[in-house]
């Protein structure tokens, strides 16, 4: 493990959702270097198959290691449901802290959480990570689950706000009208991005929205102070892509309201 202070928090998705996690990391630890990855070339993850998502994942996480993180955040709830256990094998004594874990930590915080909506990926969904880990923690919860493959192509074009997008989440939304679910968790990184429209389509002022990088962002500050790791003086943010630099560029300059001078492409095997 990389025992200096100084040393970056490494953060991956398969494309800019991630950011959402980085985001609210460069919030809670505003002093840390961060190195984030953005798999462009092979995003979106929740279409293929659990072997193909965990050997991209081990990929990534070596190239982290490689680049000296003291911690990992999996910002990628597939990859989380997928390949988690392989990475924290990989890491060996590296801090790894997942976006599942911190979603259902959320969840399971509030006073009401009988019924828990979640929304992901094709790949979240299936493998039934969500329902799993919440039922660890409250047997007697009801996991409501709803596949939304459209919404990472839509958020990696920066459809968030317009008609295409409301139509789709409303065709998505539809199954929890009856439902009366008491928050939804948004189980994919990319799908904060439509955290401001999610309501208005669900017409529930009362189910609450769980965005799961504010927790893990939390979770990563508390994990550093226990290891005496937190940096006070940093700030930097690198940025590596396997494809489409300028793309991300743009669309990450958006999300995070910042310019961003380093984003570099790299390939990974």
């Amino acid at each position: 493990m990389n025992t200096s202070h100084s040393a970056p928090i490494g953060i991956f998705d398969s494309g800019i959702g991630g950011l959402t996690v980085a985001k609210a990391v460069m919030k809670a630890l505003p002093g840390e270097d961060i190195i984030y990855f953005g798999d462009t070339a092979r995003v979106p993850y929740g279409i293929k198959s659990e072997e193909t998502v965990r050997m991209y994942a081990l990929q990534i996480t070596r190239f982290l290691l490689e680049k000296g993180v003291k911690m990992i955040l999996i910002a990628c709830n597939t990859v989380s449901a997928s390949a988690k256990e392989e990475i924290i094998q990989a890491a060996g004594d590296v801090p790894v802290l997942d976006v599942i874990t911190a979603g259902t930590q959320a969840a399971i915080g509030f006073d009401n959480h009988s019924r828990i909506g979640v929304i992901g990926t094709l790949a979240t969904v299936n493998s039934k990570a969500y329902e799993r880990s919440i039922h660890e923690i409250e047997p007697q919860a009801d996991v409501i689950q709803q596949a939304c493959p459209l919404l990472v192509p839509l958020a990696e074009e920066g459809w968030v706000d317009n008609e295409i997008a409301k139509q789709t989440l409303s065709i998505y939304l539809k199954p929890f009208e009856s439902k009366k679910i008491d928050s939804l968790i948004l189980g994919c990184t990319h799908y904060p991005l439509f955290k401001e429209v999610i309501p208005e389509v669900l017409q529930d002022s009362d189910t609450i929205i769980i965005d799961s990088a504010d927790s893990i962002a939390l979770t990563s500050k508390q994990r550093l102070s226990e290891l005496d790791l937190l940096n006070q003086n940093g700030g930097k943010f690198q940025c590596f892509v396997s494809d489409r630099p300028q793309r991300f560029q743009e669309l990450a300059e958006r999300f995070l309201g910042r310019d961003l001078t380093d984003v570099s492409v790299i390939g990974l095997n």
